[in-house]
């Protein structure tokens, strides 16, 4: 974050929005907090976000909305990442301020980001950015009602590690579920119905998950077909890539690199 990385530094400024973006982004890959509330806008390369024991993934074009003192981390592969952050006194009256939202940017939110670099790392005071940044907060519920959920919950049940870091290693496999259950030492009912109540997911669709954040990683790349990167994330067609892409991003991936 340059000369804002310390996250009490940004606390300090006592300006209730305040704005800093950067071309490359340099990750310290550490839990921390902070009083104000953020907004994280990739605008491009693609960024991991952990918040309170789930892993997001942000490609280009997506943002979050982090709550007050919820305590995060970022990381990230890509070799450049442009990272847009803005930060808030978020309003308490309003339950959405008060939870995590992942979302596509429509366009008029994301021209309205752009338009906010002017005051990037100003610790002064400026009307003109006091009134438009309150006009962004106020309409982001509406912004972003649509928002997109891609996050998978790292499960507490110890017995579920090694189920996870199987499918981890073996995503791009048709993995069979009794080979994961008996790592576990659960019997396959036991292990998906474990499972589910602590991730959200079934085994099937948490692999499905692993297999589409890698193809949104490669997809952000741009250096290698839609087919290549099909058959690289573990799928026997373009179609079969396709479809599943589709049920998880509701557009399809011709559709992400035009975004």
């Amino acid at each position: 974050m340059g000369c804002f990385k310390n996250s009490e530094e940004i606390d300090q400024i006592e300006k209730p929005y305040f704005v800093l973006f950067e071309d490359n982004w340099i990750h310290d890959d550490e839990l921390h907090y902070h009083k104000k509330a953020q907004i994280v806008y990739v605008e491009s390369g693609f960024q991991y976000l952990t918040v309170n024991e789930k892993i997001y993934l942000l490609p280009q074009n997506h943002a979050a909305w982090i709550p007050p003192n919820a305590i995060h981390k970022t990381n990230t592969h890509s070799e450049k990442i442009k990272l847009m952050i803005l930060f808030f006194d978020a309003p308490e009256t309003n339950d959405f301020y008060q939870q995590v939202h992942i979302f596509s940017v429509p366009p008029l939110l994301k021209e309205m980001i752009k338009y906010a670099e002017k005051w990037s790392k100003k610790k002064e005071d400026d009307p003109n950015e006091r009134v438009f940044l309150f006009a962004l907060l106020n309409e982001l519920p509406q912004l972003v009602a649509e928002s997109l959920q891609l996050y998978m919950s790292l499960p507490e049940d110890f017995r579920l590690k090694k189920a996870v870091d199987y499918l981890h290693l073996h995503y791009t496999e048709d993995v069979k579920m009794e080979e994961i259950s008996s790592l576990t030492s659960l019997s396959l009912r036991s292990l998906e119905r474990i499972f589910k109540k602590e991730t959200g997911l079934t085994l099937s669709k948490y692999q499905q998950m692993l297999r589409i954040i890698k193809s949104l990683e490669l997809l952000s790349s741009k250096e290698w077909t839609i087919s290549e990167i099909a058959f690289k994330v573990g799928y026997k067609s373009v179609q079969a890539f396709t479809n599943s892409f589709m049920n998880v991003m509701q557009y399809r991936p011709s559709e992400f690199l035009k975004k």
